[in-house]
C-alpha cells in the first residue's frame, strides 16, 4: 500500500495512506453511474419534443439548450470537488478525498487544473463518444466503444505508474487522492474547511505549533461533541495564554473554531 509522507510547517512527519488504482476505479465507476442516470434522465425522462416545439424550430436555440442541459456532468468533478471539500460523490463513498501533495486543502486553481486536464486522462473520450453517438451513428457505435474504453487507459495507466498514483491532472495541479479509513489522521492535521474569501482574525495564532493545533482540535472536538464546557474554558484560558489573545466577545466554541480556522490559514500561507 502506498502513503504519501507530508513534513508539516513545524516539522510533523505525517503519513496518508494513497487510494489505490482499484479504489479510484470503483469511485470513477459511481460517478460514471450518476452522469449516464442523468443523460438517462435528460434524454428519455425529460421531454425534449416540448422544448424544440417552444423554439419553433431554431436550430441554433436547440443546441444552446442542449448545451445547457449538459453542463451539470461536463462540469460534475469540478463543483462537487470544491463544494464537498475535495470528494465526488464517488469518493465520497468511498472515503476517499483530494488534498493538496503538502497535506493542505486544494486551492480553487488546483481542483480547476485537476478537472480540465480530464480532457486528457478521461473526458476527450467521453465527449466524443457522447457527441458521435448524438449524431445517430450507429454503425460505428462498436468502435466508439473502443475509443472509449481505450481513452480510459490514459488516467488508469499514468495512476499504476506515477509514485503516489497520480493521474495527469493531479501531477499538475499538485494533488494526490487518499483514503480517509484512518479518520484520526484527518483530526491531527490542520485541514479546515475554509473558503477561498476567509479573513482572519487572530495573527498571533502562529505562535501554535502543529502538535498544538492538533491537540487543541482533539480535545475541542471530544468537549464540544460531550458539551463539556469546563474543558471548553480551560482550553480557552490555555489558548489565550499561549498567543496572547483576549477577545471577550466571542463564545468558547466560536473562539475555539475560528481559532483553528486561523491557525489553518497561516499555514498553508507561510
Amino acid at each position: 500500500m502506498k502513503r504519501l509522507q507530508v513534513n508539516t510547517t513545524q516539522n510533523v512527519i505525517i503519513n496518508f495512506e494513497l487510494a489505490n488504482l482499484g479504489q479510484r476505479i470503483l469511485a470513477f465507476f459511481i460517478d460514471n453511474i450518476i452522469k449516464f442516470a442523468y443523460i438517462y434522465f435528460i434524454i428519455y425522462m425529460f421531454n425534449f419534443t416540448l422544448i424544440k416545439a417552444a423554439v419553433d424550430g431554431d436550430s441554433w436555440s436547440i443546441k444552446a439548450i442542449d448545451v445547457l442541459l449538459f453542463l451539470p456532468i461536463t462540469f460534475y468533478s469540478l463543483y462537487t470537488e470544491m463544494l464537498l471539500n475535495g470528494q465526488t460523490l464517488g469518493k465520497k463513498m468511498l472515503k476517499l478525498r483530494v488534498i493538496n501533495i503538502d497535506g493542505f486543502k486544494p486551492s480553487f486553481t488546483d481542483y480547476t487544473m485537476r478537472w480540465f486536464l480530464r480532457v486528457v486522462d478521461f473526458n476527450l473520450f467521453m465527449l466524443i463518444f457522447v457527441y458521435v453517438s448524438s449524431l445517430g451513428l450507429n454503425e460505428y457505435l462498436f468502435l466508439l466503444w473502443l475509443i472509449f474504453l481505450g481513452g480510459k487507459m490514459v488516467g488508469l495507466f499514468s495512476i499504476i505508474m506515477t509514485k503516489n498514483n497520480q493521474r495527469i491532472g493531479d501531477i499538475s495541479a499538485n494533488t494526490v487522492v487518499v483514503n480517509l479509513k484512518d479518520e484520526a489522521k484527518f483530526s491531527q492535521t490542520i485541514l479546515e474547511d475554509i473558503s477561498e474569501e476567509y479573513v482572519p482574525t487572530y495573527p498571533s495564532v502562529i505562535k501554535l505549533s502543529d502538535n498544538d493545533a492538533r491537540i487543541i482540535k482533539d480535545t475541542f472536538s471530544v468537549a464540544k461533541k460531550s458539551k463539556d464546557y469546563k474543558t471548553l474554558i480551560k482550553l480557552r484560558t490555555k489558548i489565550e495564554e499561549v498567543t496572547e489573545v483576549k477577545s471577550k466577545d466571542k463564545t468558547d466554541i466560536i473562539f475555539i473554531d475560528t481559532i483553528l480556522k486561523d491557525y489553518n490559514f497561516y499555514t498553508q500561507n507561510m
